[in-house]
């Protein structure tokens, strides 16, 4: 049975295909691969990525000025490192899965200084304290309904006391362009400007933090 065709438009479409089909792998498993290749993960590593696009994640990235919509830290559960994560609701995600869910598998990881390695179990232990609160698509600060930053950050003043990062104004920020897509989720007609809340840019900022790795 041949396998390589015979008409020259059917090599074309095959050749076609098998490029397309092979930057796919290596854009969805084989650079994630590499990246994650060279990161050495820690207990409590704070890693930020930034996710496929869709109305709400461009929000997320424009009103905030940065490439940053999604973030979580480094946990090790049942001998496999693995992230904690509120994303629809607060769980857990393999490292390697969560890295390939990023645009590109591309990622950074923060590191909090020696300051506090005295308090990552009880960081990650206020963080999984929240294990099943479901997403906060309004991004308020109460204890309900939990986002990524906001879990980063409750999970941090819990165990420490300090704030990581500082809250800002939904007013403060760049949300004019995208006013639409904010009164779409909130599901009514007024924009809270006056909410504060905490990003993933904010935690990035945070003094407490040093980037180890990699580049958005």
């Amino acid at each position: 049975m041949a396998i390589w065709p015979k008409k020259k438009s059917e090599r074309i479409r095959l050749a076609l295909l098998t490029f397309v089909l092979s930057g796919l792998f290596v854009h969805s498993y084989a650079l994630p691969y590499l990246y994650l290749k060279r990161y050495q993960p820690q207990i409590g590593d704070i890693v930020f990525q930034s996710l496929p696009k869709s109305d709400l994640v461009n929000a997320i990235e424009g009103i905030t000025e940065s490439p940053y919509s999604h973030c979580g830290v480094i946990v090790h559960r049942d001998g496999k490192w693995m992230v904690i994560e509120a994303i629809g609701e607060v769980r857990y995600e393999d490292l390697s899965r969560w890295v390939r869910r990023g645009r590109g598998g591309r990622f950074e990881a923060y590191r909090l200084n020696n300051n506090y390695t005295g308090k990552l179990d009880d960081f990650i232990a206020a963080m999984e304290r929240y294990l099943g609160h479901p997403y906060d698509i309004h991004y308020d600060m109460d204890e309900d309904f939990i986002y990524c930053s906001e879990l980063v950050y409750k999970g941090f003043q819990k165990a420490t006391g300090e704030e990581l990062g500082q809250l800002k104004k939904l007013g403060e920020m760049n949300w004019e362009p995208y006013r639409e897509t904010i009164l779409k989720y909130e599901g009514r007609t007024t924009l809270p400007l006056d909410r504060e809340m905490i990003t993933p840019l904010g935690v990035t900022q945070a003094p407490q933090l040093v980037k180890i790795y990699g580049r958005l």
